[in-house]
């Protein structure tokens, strides 16, 4: 991890900036695939994913066979603990649903908000070296309760042709049967435009790497709606002498694995710290499977000691983290500054890992800074909200001279006059 000490603010942007590929690459390749997707429908994604996932497929839809028998292939254990983080996200996300509002502005002016569902979302599964099954529960679960009437569920093949057996599983648990076996770009493509196969859909969610986000935000130019920029994953820790240096190694390291473009930073209030935890670092990485990929992202990680805890919480809130850990004394009043992260973990005992899979807050957040301006996903996310408003007759003898006199000053005679017909009649 490269190593900062004190780093004045206006170095700041630089050291905090996420490794990204040459965006001008990334849109043309990523501009080329919807193009194709938009023209050719199926038959672009067949061969996309020959392609990349090195698979012929003939049916690009799960069947129900193959959800029936990835049910009897997923261990008991493992459905135990699928139903343990369905139940707590579940409870969470239901937890969000709110009655509609009602409010009297004026004597015989009603106004009122209701929630009503999008009736078709896409979710997004990656695949790839880890296929986050756990993402299911997190997209599903809330499209679900909010009432959303078609969900499409999109994920890459494995090399044999199939959808990763807890995948399906978790999918039908929750009750989606939409799913088909389609990876990256091309994914995003065919359920914003639609193919012969693929329904089109108005709103799509779920994380990817960079080419997945930046085809996420080209087609949300192209009026189809997205959850946010949610890519590459990124966690910071921020920890004092109270912390175990074991376990920050090992968030560092659950995020560092996620992929080669992840980024950790190590936001320590003694040098000395960062000397043990890149210890315990080493000694945990090569007990890892995927360490390999985990030694990669680590290489543009970084570890950085500020002044004092005030600039700390200044550092955190000028990254905007998509994860943040705070291992430290007085956790609470540090937490109570923040203002800009995806989600926050407080305390030693509160691994980023219980987020991303069970403790019920949802893990799809936003990420590149995007944590400034996003929420991370939630039940709203798959929700419109809409006004509706009644007047009465003596609401608009009330209302009707302001609305007349504010139209009449912006020059809008229709406005002014659709008030006065109406006032004539009264």
């Amino acid at each position: 991890m490269k190593r900062f000490i004190y780093p004045e603010p206006a170095q700041w942007p630089q050291l905090l900036a996420r490794p990204v590929l040459k965006t001008e690459d990334l849109e043309r390749t990523v501009s080329d695939i919807i193009r194709e997707v938009q023209t050719n429908g199926d038959s672009a994604l067949r061969t996309y994913t020959a392609r990349f996932d090195r698979v012929e497929l003939t049916d690009l839809e799960v069947s129900a066979n193959e959800i029936r028998r990835a049910t009897e292939d997923v261990p008991e254990s493992l459905k135990a603990a699928i139903q343990i983080a369905y139940e707590n996200i579940t409870a969470f996300h239901r937890a969000q649903q709110t009655p509609d509002l009602f409010v009297d502005t004026m004597p015989g002016v009603r106004c009122c908000r209701k929630s009503r569902p999008i009736e078709k979302v896409g979710l997004y599964i990656p695949g790839g070296t880890a296929p986050l099954f756990s993402t299911v529960l997190m997209l599903g679960i809330p499209a679900v309760l909010a009432g959303c009437r078609d969900i499409v569920l999109c994920t890459p093949p494995d090399l044999s042709g199939s959808v990763n057996p807890v995948i399906l599983y978790t999918a039908q648990l929750i009750g989606i049967t939409r799913i088909f076996k389609i990876g990256g770009v091309q994914a995003i493509a065919a359920m914003a435009f639609g193919t012969e196969s693929v329904p089109q859909v108005y709103k799509i969610f779920g994380p990817g790497n960079q080419y997945v986000t930046a085809a996420k935000q080209m087609v949300s130019r192209m009026g189809v709606a997205i959850d946010m920029p949610a890519g590459p994953s990124e966690v910071l820790v921020c920890a004092d002498n109270t912390a175990d240096p074991t376990f920050v190694a090992a968030d560092l390291l659950s995020q560092a694995e996620h992929g080669i473009d992840s980024q950790v930073v190590l936001l320590a209030m003694d040098p000395a710290f960062i000397d043990q935890t890149e210890r315990e670092i080493n000694r945990l990485l090569d007990t890892l499977p995927r360490k390999d990929i985990a030694r990669k992202a680590l290489e543009h990680s970084l570890a950085i000691v500020p002044r004092d805890r005030e600039e700390a919480l200044q550092i955190i809130n000028a990254y905007a983290p998509e994860h943040l850990i705070l291992a430290l004394k007085d956790v609470d009043t540090m937490a109570d500054g923040v203002v800009n992260a995806g989600s926050v973990f407080l305390g030693n005992y509160t691994p980023e890992a219980a987020g991303d899979y069970a403790s019920g807050t949802n893990h799809t957040l936003p990420t590149n800074g995007f944590a400034r301006a996003f929420s991370g996903v939630s039940l709203d996310s798959f929700q419109k909200k809409i006004t509706f408003q009644r007047v009465s007759q003596d609401g608009l003898r009330q209302l009707g001279p302001a609305v007349e006199a504010m139209a009449e000053a912006e020059q809008l005679d229709a406005h002014k006059l659709a008030i006065r017909v109406r006032m004539q009649t009264l």
